[in-house]
């Protein structure tokens, strides 16, 4: 079995997955619908365009840094200044890291793998106001989806993991196999993206705990609110 792992880190990054009118919330981790959608946009599939084998792809993300929900509110007027949109509001996970992982068939993955280093479309973390921090791909391995964000080194920053123990608890979300016990059903399993008739349907998820070391950083010196220190090094 391969699955590629996937690092999503940057200043803000937003995930919803049943925002509706004035109010666009974010979840907790990245929604397999976002993900997918990122994936998409590597390849330089179009909204319009069936997803086809992207559809298959287990998929699993390991909370490194969960960040801090952050409330922002837009509103807007008319260009002679009569009329004034409603207020939005807008949430998103500051400071935020995570550790995404699909898994399927090799040859796929190595290509999606290719796609996100030469992406088609812009990638962004959720919305196209939030982009990534460094690269995302973090190479196709030939192992199991668990045992991969288990055994990954943890992908927190450096000011981050200075403050936490020598041994950390991280929470993994991933997709509920037939015969498992299902924690939670979440609204974002894509079916389409296409802006005339987007569909998802719901997933089954399981959520669980790994312990994971945390190798503190040797530099004392890095800057906490450096915006590189979300790479881990």
């Amino acid at each position: 079995m391969s699955v590629l792992l996937l690092r999503l880190a940057g200043p803000l990054q937003s995930w919803g997955s049943s925002s509706r009118f004035a109010r666009r919330g974010t979840e907790v981790a990245p929604t397999k619908s976002g993900v997918i959608g990122l994936l998409a946009a590597a390849k330089g599939v179009r909204r319009t365009e069936p997803l086809t084998d992207l559809l298959g792809l287990e998929f699993g993300v390991r909370l490194d840094q969960p960040g801090q929900i952050l409330r922002d509110f837009q509103t807007a007027r008319s260009l002679d200044g009569r009329l004034s949109a409603p207020l939005t509001y807008r949430f998103y996970l500051s400071d935020a890291a995570f550790l995404a992982a699909v898994s399927g068939e090799s040859e796929l993955l190595h290509g999606l793998a290719e796609a996100l280093s030469r992406p088609q479309f812009p990638l962004y973390l959720g919305r196209r106001s939030c982009p990534p921090v460094g690269p995302i791909s973090l190479g196709v391995h030939e192992e199991t989806l668990d045992s991969a964000l288990a055994s990954w080194p943890w992908l927190a920053a450096d000011w981050y993991r200075r403050k936490a123990a020598p041994t950390v608890r991280l929470e993994i979300i991933r997709d509920a196999r037939p015969g498992e016990p299902v924690t939670d059903t979440v609204p974002d399993e894509p079916v389409s993206f296409d802006p005339a008739h987007r569909q998802h349907t719901w997933r089954s998820v399981l959520r669980r705990h790994v312990d994971v070391t945390n190798e503190r950083a040797d530099r004392a010196d890095v800057a906490d609110h450096d915006p590189l220190s979300l790479l881990g090094g």
